[in-house]
């Protein structure tokens, strides 16, 4: 077998190619450009994890109405600093409610606890106080009140009205029952000694309904005062009461008439009492007299059967033994008596022997009054029970009890479990009948006789007085000319009379010379007598040296 390649003719030498080079591959670097991208990428997945790190936890609120809130604007604040946002309002499933849902701040993680409270700041007016005025221009904000619990909570109810107080502030919260919630308010100012200290937080019915319970917050460091021995009472405007002991006026300040108010006090004992505990419950009385009253542990009571009216007579009214207020009314009203055919008013009292124990110096106050002293003897000894005048002015009548030593001899009753003790008319009563007593003998009194009488009386009268009259005319026209000329006869005599007794008269002179020789003759004579006295045989022989 031949070789093809050899038999056939030879071909034109071609051009010899060039040998390809074996050249290494360069690798591919990056631009600058791309590392902006980059960059901005790290830096956006940085700020999309710091957000997701930094983002709070989601809550609800649930509220009556939406009035302010607006989803995407509306901020929670703590104390005037955002920690929050509203991200949507709607409608509760019930309707019932508006239920917005704020995206929180991861720093206000820690103040979601159960006690935390939640309301819109709106502008208002209430208690006295206007607030919420800046979001007139910024618009409503809710505000957040953090609690102290430890449970943590995202779904909340908010709060009407805002709280009073906030968990932060310093002081003490206590309750008050009451029977009725008077002019007080929430934010109604609380006193003691007139200087406001607290003020009403909230109020609300009492489980039967037949009272009201005050949670009234006392501010530091003023809560130390209130003690387990603290009395409350209104405060409310101005305190007018009419009643037996007078008219009094007590009021603590002008925001008290106008808001009401409470005010507190404790007995002083002498004692270092400890602060009550937080949460302890108090009586609120009607006024401080009733408030301050002593506790009375032990009550008797009493029925009094009087036979009078008891107008001005009112249940509350005192129990009076000598100036000493042992009781008081509880109950009026009336029985009839067949016996009399006539109604006796029944008045209930109850004492309280521990008042009149208090004071008593020679009575075992460890026992009761009933034991050591017999009211069946004290009524044997003269005890009756007698309607009197507290006041002219208010006419308000008290019971007061007393011994009446000439009082009609009585024993002491029982009825209806109670002691009926006797009763003598009061000083009114007493009075009224005494006026009766002078009325009847004044209608005995012949009254038309006695007119006729004084007619007849005033008839001479009035003749004596016309005669009297016409004497005095006669009088006038004839006795006194003549009185006249004899007034002037006797001033002329006592003229002549004058002129006589003047130093430089006539008669004067006379007298003088009739005076002089009167003197002249008693000096002679004392001459004489003294002349005899030495020689009294001068009588018979005569004055020696005389001539025979």
């Amino acid at each position: 077998m031949t070789d093809k390649r050899d038999d056939a003719p030879e071909e034109p030498a071609q051009q010899e190619l060039p040998q390809a080079v074996l050249v290494e591959r360069r690798r591919w670097s990056p631009s600058l450009v791309w590392l902006i991208p980059v960059v901005a990428a790290l830096i956006g997945g940085y700020l999309a994890v710091h957000a997701v790190m930094s983002r709070g936890p989601t809550i609800t609120i649930a509220f009556r109405n939406a009035e302010g809130l607006e989803a995407g604007k509306t901020r929670i604040k703590y104390k005037d600093v955002d920690i929050g946002e509203v991200t949507s309002v709607k409608v509760s499933e019930d309707r019932k409610n508006i239920v917005a849902t704020a995206q929180m701040s991861k720093e206000a993680e820690s103040y979601l606890t159960s006690d935390s409270r939640f309301w819109i700041v709106r502008p208002r007016i209430a208690g006295g106080s206007v607030s919420g005025l800046g979001t007139l221009l910024s618009g409503a904000y809710i505000g957040m009140d953090a609690g102290q619990s430890k449970e943590t909570r995202q779904h909340f109810s908010g709060l009407e009205v805002p709280p009073i107080i906030t968990g932060d502030l310093p002081g003490r919260q206590f309750v008050l029952k009451s029977a009725d919630l008077g002019s007080l308010d929430i934010g109604a100012p609380v006193y003691f000694r007139r200087v406001p200290v607290g003020q009403v937080v909230a109020y609300q019915l009492d489980k039967s309904g037949q009272g009201v319970d005050l949670t009234i917050f006392v501010n530091a460091p003023y809560d130390r005062f209130v003690v387990p021995d603290s009395r409350f009472w209104h405060a409310s405007g101005v305190d007018l009461s009419v009643s037996a002991n007078g008219l009094k006026v007590n009021t603590q300040s002008l925001t008290a008439i106008a808001l009401g108010g409470i005010a507190f006090e404790s007995p002083s004992t002498g004692e270092d009492e400890q602060p009550a505990a937080v949460g302890a419950v108090f009586g609120l009385a009607e006024n401080r007299e009733v408030a301050m009253r002593t506790a009375d542990h032990e009550v008797y009571p009493i029925r009094l059967k009087f036979q009078q009216s008891v107008r001005g007579l009112s249940v509350g009214a005192p129990v009076d033994f000598r100036g000493i207020v042992i009781g008081e009314v509880t109950a009026i009203g009336l029985e009839y008596d067949k016996a009399r055919k006539d109604f006796n008013m029944l008045v209930d009292v109850r004492i309280f022997p521990s008042r009149l124990l208090s004071m008593s110096r020679n009575l075992d106050k460890e026992r009761s009054l009933r034991k050591q002293l017999s009211l069946k003897q004290m009524v044997a000894n003269g005890l009756r029970a007698q309607l009197r005048s507290g006041s002219l002015l208010t006419g308000q009548l008290f019971v007061a009890l007393d011994f009446f030593r000439d009082a009609k001899p009585a024993q002491l009753g029982h009825e209806q479990n109670m002691d009926v003790m006797p009763t003598i008319p009061g000083d009114l009563e007493e009075l009224q009948a005494m006026m009766q007593r002078i009325a009847r003998k004044l209608d005995k009194v012949p009254l038309d006789s006695i007119g006729t009488g004084l007619d007849q009386s005033i008839h001479e009268l009035r003749d004596m007085l016309s005669t009297t009259r016409q004497l005095m005319g006669n009088i006038d026209g004839k006795v006194l000319p003549q009185a006249t000329q004899t007034l002037d006869k006797l001033q002329k005599t006592l003229d002549d009379t004058q002129q006589t007794l003047q130093a430089n008269s006539p008669l004067q002179q006379d007298v003088r010379n009739a005076a002089q020789e009167v003197s002249e003759t008693a000096r002679s004579f004392r001459a004489l007598a003294d002349y005899l006295d030495r020689h009294p045989e001068a009588l018979i022989r005569g004055k020696q040296g005389d001539p025979q």
